[in-house]
């Protein structure tokens, strides 16, 4: 449980620092299973 809550951090880092990048978070949360 601790890795996954480890997960969704990084994907709001990415989030906040590549804001156009919004594809880039679909596909890890594709990935992921999300």
């Amino acid at each position: 449980m601790k890795t996954k809550r480890e997960d969704v951090r990084n994907i709001a880092i990415i989030a906040h620092v590549d804001h156009g990048k919004t594809t880039l978070v679909d596909e890890l949360l594709k990935q992921s299973g999300v």
